[in-house]
């Protein structure tokens, strides 16, 4: 049923499914005053992201390790929408050099925080380490948002409070998670080169996304805190994401040609996630198309989302 609804675009409980774009599933929200930090904002569904949320009135906060793509970015909307408050600050998720530099800029600004959209991520990479001597898509696309969210939390916190305007998080993973190791997650062997495998690797790093959420939603509900957080599936997209992958991304579009969606589709699911009205007060859910869906049973372990927080704690210097 869930490929059915996929390649149909037929509607879920929502009144959006796989065909909805982030402007339609956004119509009629009002974000003036929110500030939206969205990271890998330069490229991919983070450009139509960061479209949307300045259409809708939010001041964007593009993170972005390419300065100059980031301008072209703020620029093309700025062409389309002059009133938008769009503001760059590199950021490279692999480094937590970066990351640490990227929240002390941000928070120097004195903004308030209402939305963060950990977006960027790398795919299917060769073995490498990032300069943390963490391998890189785990460091990339865990690791650096794990960092980025515990830096920022503080100030969602505190804008939440003081405006009473629920804050946020949005922590896109992938249908990927389904294709990881057998461990799921491999706390005693993430840089292990002999055994390494880039897709389940990179579904490693999805599955660790879908627990970040999972861990986190229960640390801010135990806190009281007026945050909630959710991971996102935002499907198959043809983006630069996937330049690692030409023959799997060419062969994975001939078998499920149906399935694919074009950028606008692919960002609906996060602004979904980060606007709608709809999902007050919903936290440490995953969706998909603009619903709720089951993850595996992985993404569904407490105690796996418990020794993965504890594991990240120690990663992060």
């Amino acid at each position: 049923m869930r490929y059915f609804s996929q390649a149909t675009g037929i509607r879920g409980p929502s009144g959006f499914g796989s065909r909805s774009t982030a402007e339609q599933v956004t119509d009629g929200i009002d974000a003036f005053g929110r500030t939206v930090i969205i990271t890998g904002g330069s490229s991919g569904i983070g450009v139509e992201t960061a479209r949307v949320m300045a259409l809708h009135g939010a001041h964007v906060i593009i993170g972005a390790r390419n300065l100059e793509a980031a301008d072209s970015v703020k620029q093309g909307i700025l062409q389309n929408t002059p009133s938008a408050k769009i503001d760059i600050i590199e950021l490279e998720l692999s480094s937590q050099k970066s990351v640490r530099a990227f929240a002390g800029k941000f928070l120097a600004m004195n903004l308030p925080l209402n939305i963060l959209i950990n977006n960027a991520g790398v795919m299917n990479c060769p073995y490498n380490l990032s300069e943390d001597g963490i391998e890189l898509q785990f460091a990339t696309n865990h690791i650096g948002h794990f960092l980025l969210t515990n830096l920022l939390l503080d100030k969602m916190k505190s804008t939440a409070e003081e405006t009473g305007i629920e804050g946020r998080i949005v922590i896109l993973s992938s249908a990927a998670h389904l294709v990881t190791y057998r461990e799921g997650i491999r706390f005693d062997k993430i840089n292990d080169k002999n055994t390494y495998n880039s897709h389940s690797a990179y579904g490693q790093s999805k599955l660790a996304n879908i627990l970040h959420a999972k861990e986190l939603a229960k640390h801010l509900k135990e806190e009281g805190a007026n945050v909630t957080v959710n991971a996102v599936n935002p499907g198959l997209i043809k983006t630069n994401l996937m330049r690692h992958s030409v023959f799997y991304v060419t062969m994975l579009r001939v078998l499920l040609f149906v399935l694919w969606k074009n950028i606008p589709q692919g960002a609906a699911t996060s602004c979904y996630v980060a606007l709608h009205p709809s999902l007050k007060g919903v936290s440490g859910e995953y969706f998909a198309d603009c619903n709720i869906e089951t993850p595996t049973a992985k993404g569904r372990n407490e105690e796996l989302a418990k020794k993965l927080w504890e594991l990240s704690e120690t990663l992060i210097k």
